[in-house]
């Protein structure tokens, strides 16, 4: 069984706490595999960090999340603040450069990371990055997003993530289809209807919106000498982050790899999300090992 040895980094404007599954330098002549999420924090992977026990994997709490505890009055989560903080925690391991798996808004960091820092990333897997720039129905997406903000403003997070439920299961482009139709009830999703009285939620206020804003740079990022593999959900097929993951690598000039289940596909059921992480792990292996 690997021992997990957990590490804080004092950053500028934060202290980051990471897991260390296996050695620093590693050993067997892998590379460290990073797996990184946002708004989730490292305890997200440990259904599929547990595969990879011939590798040393490197797990963190972005900032502000979790363990890592923000110290510079802020609330924003960025892509490049995190892809900074991501850089100078490689630096830190010195086992760079690493291969990193990054799952939605995690994933969208770590295309920030190549593309300011490609010399820190052998591998990239992106798996389901929600950006809204690269949908031909943009504006309609932030639209959505906007009606499940508003959701949770007006009735906190069982309201809010009923919204947020409807709109990543809603299939195809947002029309006057999605939007007309009636407001989710939380009970619908076994949640309480009852007004929990949070408003600062990372993933239901305003506080992420830089995530699904972001807008990538194809050039930089094909120029760079990093592998990257856009993955999508096999189970995903239609919606939001799907279609975002199929507008992304098609940026990039190329098909994305499907990977089993869904959004979630590496969780083992914390959450209330469970996947298939077996299978996923094997994928993931797989598509790392073509690099």
């Amino acid at each position: 069984m690997t021992t997990t040895q957990t590490h804080t980094l004092a950053v500028p404007g934060v202290d980051l706490v990471y897991d260390v599954r296996g050695p620093l330098p590693p050993s067997g002549g892998r590379p460290a595999l990073l797996m990184i999420g946002q708004p989730m924090t490292a305890e997200g992977f440990t259904a599929l960090a547990p595969h990879f026990t011939d590798r040393t994997v490197v797990t963190y709490d972005p900032r502000g999340l979790g363990r890592s505890i923000r110290k510079d009055g802020r609330s924003d989560h960025t892509p490049q603040q995190q892809a900074a903080d991501l850089h100078l925690l490689i630096e830190a391991l010195d086992a760079g450069p690493v291969d990193v798996f990054a799952s939605s808004g995690g994933a969208v960091t770590a295309l920030e990371l190549v593309a300011t820092h490609p010399g820190d990333v052998g591998t990239l897997v992106a798996h389901e990055p929600p950006i809204n720039a690269v949908l031909p129905d943009a504006t309609a997406a932030e639209r959505a997003r906007a009606g499940f903000y508003e959701a949770y403003q007006a009735k906190g997070t069982s309201a809010g993530m009923a919204a947020f439920i409807a709109m990543t299961s809603w299939q195809g482009e947002f029309t006057d289809a999605y939007f007309t139709q009636p407001t989710p009830d939380p009970a619908m999703f076994g949640m309480s209807t009852d007004d929990d009285g949070t408003r600062d939620d990372p993933l239901l206020s305003q506080s992420s919106w830089a995530i699904t804003d972001y807008r990538p740079d194809g050039g930089r990022l094909t120029a760079a000498p990093t592998r990257i593999v856009i993955a999508v959900g096999e189970e995903s097929a239609g919606t939001y982050t799907a279609r975002t993951a199929l507008g992304t690598a098609a940026l990039l000039g190329q098909e994305a790899v499907v990977f089993p289940s869904h959004h979630g596909g590496f969780l083992g059921g914390e959450f209330g999300y469970a996947g298939k992480p077996e299978e996923f792990a094997a994928r993931l292996r797989e598509v790392l090992d073509a690099g």
